[in-house]
Parts: C-alpha cells; structure tokens; sequence
C-alpha cells in the first residue's frame, strides 16, 4: 500500500478558523503560554468604545506602552480605547507598576467587570502584559462594537532573561524597513534581544566613519553564487549586490527596539569572516591582498593579520564607533571559522606568537593560542567601555577571555565546558535553533535551504539546561537564540517564511517553564497566533496544516488502521484512488480499515 502526505494548506486553512476569530470573545490560550493562568466564573470585562486606557505610573516608558496597547485592540477589532484618566463608573484598562513582582519582565494581569489590571515590575513587564491582552482578542475585521475578556487571574514571568533570535544582513542585505517589521516580529513573540550580524566575507553593512571604505567597498560584491557551492561547477548570476546602515538609520533602528523593550546586539564578526573589510583595506591581511568581497558561501582562508599592530587599532576603532550606536550590555565578536592557513604562513603572525610565547599549550595550537589573543584584546578593549564581550563557542579555543559570554552553537558542548569555567552561555544550538534549516522533508516543494532538517515539533521540544551541569552551574546558561542566517534567503519575505512558525516554538522554549510545555496544545494555540499573522501580512510557512498520516496493522483482522490527524479542528477529507481530494471527498471521520491495497491522498 502506497501513501502519500499532502500539503494542503490552503484547504485546510478555510476550517481552521477558531470559533473565537469570528466571534468577540478574547482567549488566553495564546503563545508563549503564561506561567499561571486561573479562570474566573465572575461575569466578563467588556471593552467598547467608552473604555478608557489609564496610568498609574507617569513615564515616557508608560505612555508609549499605553499608545501601543490602544493601536493593538484597534488593529484588532476596531475598537481604539481613548487614553485618559479613571473615572467613576467608566471601564478601563489600568497600567501600573508593581515593585513587589520578582523578575523583572514579570507582570500580573486581573479582569472583572469593571477593570482589566496589568501590572508589572518594570515597564517592560508591563509591555508583555500587554502582549497577552494583545494575543488574547479576536479578529474581527476592525467590526467590534463591543468585545467580552473574560474574567481571568494571570501570574506570568519569562523562564529565561536573555531571549534572543539573530539576523544576518551580510550574505543578504534588507531594508530598514523590513528590520523595523523584524523588530515587531520579535515583540509579539516576547523576544528581548535581537543578534544583529552586520558584517562578514561577503558583505560590510555599517558605516564606520572612521573607515569609510568599509561600504565604500566593503558593502558590495560584484555578483553572487548561484544555488549551493562544491556540487557542480559554480554558477554566478552576474549581477552586482550591495547595502549598508547609516549611521542615523541604526540610532533610529536601536531606538525603535528599545521602545518595544528589545536590545541590539550587534556582532562585528573577527578575526576571521573578514574579507570584505580586507577588500576595502587590504593592509589588514597577512598577504596584502589584493582581496575582493568574496562572492560566494563558506569560509575564506584571509583572515585578519594577527602579527599586525595596525590589525588591533583597526578592531578598536570599530569597536569605539559601534558602542556609540549600541547601547547593549553585551558586543559580539564572532570568533567563530578562523581559518589558521594565513597565520601559519605569515611572518607577523609567527613573530607575534613567538614574542608572547604562544607556543602549542593544552592542546591549543599555537595559532590556537593566537586566535585568544585576538579576541582577550578585543574583549579587553570593550570592557574598558564598559562592554562585555560575546561570542560563538571557538572562543573557547586557546583559552576564554576574562567575562566572556559563549553562544553554544555547534550542539551544547562549548556551553558545557563554558558554564563549567563560570562563563555565561546563550544556548544556540544548530541542531535545535539554526533556521536557515528545511522546515519540511518535502525539499522539492520548499525554497533553497543550507540543507539540514528542522520542523517545528523538534524546535518546540529543545530542552536548553544540559543534565551535565550542577545547579551553581546551570544558572550559568542565561538564554536561548535561534539563528537565521541568509545565503539561501534573498528577500525578507524568504526570511519571513524561515523563521514562522518556528520562532512560535522557540518563544515558548525560552518564556514558559518546562513542565507547561505541550506540543499538541501548543499546535492548538499556534493557529490563533497564525491569523494574527495573516492579518500582520507576516509570510508563514504552513507546514502545521499537513495531514498526518500512522498507519497500524491489525493482524486478527487482517486488515490496515489508518489514522489521520492534523492541527485544531479541520475537517480532512480523503481519496483512496490517488487523486486530488476536494471538498467533496470523503470526510475523515475515524479510522479508515482496510483490506486491499489503497493510495491514500488528504487535505
């Protein structure tokens, strides 16, 4: 017997409409699932055109949040609340701040008839109140005149401080106007750190003043790769590629997430993925060049001369200039595949080794050794901004730089061995969080991807504290990041498509506690969230609507159990013949037995 998986998401989207969507009643079965969530009988809040939004706490911080917060049920349900003072026998939605909350970014949300509450330790816990309320309302097309919430006791708090998803600019460049979405994006999922990765071999994407040839020339490449690299013989599309940040536009872009409670962390990736630096200043390399912005994905051997004094003047410069744009706590240096071919070669870079007696040491390498030089300066100089510094887990190699944080990207070991050294860890995992990884095992009907297999359900189930680690070491692991790097990924609506739903999942790994966790409920909550991002204009991918098919045998019988599933309530209709199912094909209604052979096809 022959079967096959169909995606049917366009069909199946029609009955997964929630009954809520065309309703006006709000839900709090949204994503991430809060911590605590008590229902109450008591009768519901009803918000309408007289409700009134209200402060008790003055700030610029409160204000902004209390303008957000009226946009959002407006852009929900037509309804904009006024933003005004309480009023006896008014309804309103009162923000505040609660000092005795714990964490943070913690909050409490309370409804009865009168109130909605949303209290928070900071700001910031207010905001992802909000979020909650935001999430729970019905879409009703701008046509509410009136919507119920009902009553509901809510005690919420994130899992993990730093919640973080990464961007990468270089290999594919796009608009401030598109990270200004990214940036939304984020926010609706209660993300607080953007990894922002500006520069590689490929792509120089912001200005530095005191560098201006970094996108002068180090901002454009003559022409692209086509299609994945040491397969065939290599293809360019000819056509010349190019981009950068101004200087105004990242305040503008920094200032933006600030608002929405989310810190830039940008990454200038050294000593290695330099390239396009070393084409605009080919002084920089061990070889002197000359060197092109490399036009294709991978790992060029010309890195950064490490023998080189004007090398570490050139990284402190930069470093200067982008702790003026980026207020974050932490800059990231990369430090990740440095290739040691230059180095190995270099005059400079032998007598730099021999005249800080880097020899071979621990099982470092010399250049190993080398390559901690590189980065404990780098790190020396941010933390004498004020700055620490991050990195990927190969800064780790020939020795950790003193308060150096490590992103545990290839599996978990580097965060193992770092949170062991009393190093901080972000858990990045690629096989868990890389989302530049196909979604589904159905390549042909999928965009180009690096390769690799990540569907949402093993996204969803990634446990970020390792077993190996004590519990002094464990509060060691501070967050989760999932990244999306772009070589395969043109447009933002390409990224878009990578990144959703799966970022859903990797919301709920880093806010919700684990023994709340639920991938079917989760799936269940996931298609609220999915009309929300329809009516965002998000790209989604839609893999969540498959019909999924296990098949059984049962011997007394001798006969197969069919059984089909597939997300919330759609209806699955079905062929045995092999051909396209329709709406007017046999509706699924439990399992299907049988005795001879079938070709099976659902929607």
């Amino acid at each position: 017997m022959n079967q096959k998986l169909l995606t049917g998401a366009i069909a199946a989207m029609a009955f997964l409409l929630p009954s809520t969507a065309m309703g006006q009643t709000a839900d709090f079965n949204i994503i991430p699932q809060p911590q605590q969530v008590v229902a109450d009988a008591s009768a519901p809040f009803v918000l309408n055109a007289n409700t009134v939004i209200c402060l008790q706490a003055n700030s610029q911080d409160m204000k902004r949040n209390a303008n957000m917060l009226a946009s959002y049920i407006q852009q929900a349900t037509g309804i904009r609340p006024t933003i005004g003072k309480l009023t006896k026998g008014c309804t309103a939605i009162v923000l505040s701040i609660n000092k005795n909350i714990s964490n943070a970014e913690g909050y409490t949300l309370d409804t009865n008839t009168k109130q909605i509450r949303i209290a928070g330790a900071s700001a910031a816990g207010v905001f992802y109140g909000i979020q909650t309320l935001r999430k729970s309302l019905p879409l009703c097309n701008g046509k509410a005149t009136q919507v119920s919430i009902p009553a509901v006791h809510i005690a919420d708090a994130p899992r993990f401080a730093y919640r973080g998803t990464h961007l990468d600019v270089s290999r594919h460049f796009v608009t401030a106007d598109s990270i200004y979405q990214f940036i939304d994006m984020l926010a609706l999922h209660n993300i607080n750190r953007f990894h922002w990765h500006l520069t590689d071999d490929q792509g120089w994407r912001i200005e530095i003043k005191k560098y201006p040839l970094l996108t002068k020339i180090g901002a454009k490449r003559a022409q692209t790769v086509v299609g994945h690299i040491g397969y065939d013989a290599e293809k360019y599309d000819g056509k010349p590629y190019d981009g950068f940040y101004t200087q105004q536009q990242i305040r503008d872009i920094v200032k933006y997430a600030a608002d929405r409670y989310i810190t830039i962390v940008p990454e200038i990736d050294l000593p290695g993925h330099m390239q396009a630096a070393l084409a605009a200043y080919p002084e920089l390399g061990c070889t002197g060049g000359p060197y092109k912005v490399w036009q294709k994905w991978g790992i060029s051997d010309d890195v950064l001369c490490a023998g080189n004094d004007k090398v570490m003047t050139f990284i402190d410069n930069v470093l200067k200039e982008v702790t003026q744009l980026f207020p974050s706590k932490y800059i990231h240096v990369g430090g990740d595949e440095c290739p040691k071919v230059r180095w190995k070669e270099c005059p400079k870079c032998q007598a730099r080794i021999k005249a800080l007696h880097l020899e071979a040491k621990d099982g470092h390498s010399a250049e190993e050794r080398l390559q901690s030089y590189v980065i404990t300066h780098a790190s020396n100089y941010l933390k004498s901004l004020g700055r620490n510094t991050i990195g990927w887990d190969e800064i780790l190699e020939g020795g950790l730089a003193e308060g150096a944080t490590v992103m545990s990207w290839r599996g978990e070991a580097g965060g193992i061995a770092a949170a062991k050294q009393n190093h901080d860890v972000v858990m990045t995992p690629n096989s868990y969080l890389y989302f530049d990884y196909y979604q589904s095992l159905d390549k042909a009907n999928e965009p180009l991807a690096i390769g690799g297999y990540l569907p949402l359900q093993r996204v969803y189930s990634y446990e970020p504290m390792p077993k190996e680690l004590t519990a002094d070491e464990a509060r060691h692991i501070i967050g989760v990041q999932a990244n999306i790097w772009t070589e395969y990924m043109p447009t933002f609506k390409h990224m878009q498509y990578m990144a959703l739903p799966r970022v859903a999942a990797l919301s709920e790994v880093q806010w919700t506690q684990p023994q709340l966790k639920d991938y079917n409920d989760f799936t269940n909550r996931l298609i609220s969230l999915t009309n929300l991002y329809d009516r965002l204009g998000y790209n989604y991918a839609k893999h969540l609507y498959n019909v999924n098919i296990s098949i059984d045998s049962d011997t007394k019988w001798r006969e197969i159990v069919v059984h089909m599933t597939t997300a919330g309530d759609a209806e699955i209709r079905y062929t045995l013949d092999g051909s396209q199912p329709t709406a007017s094909s046999t509706l699924y209604t439990g399992a299907i037995h049988l005795q001879k052979s079938a070709k099976i096809r659902a929607t």
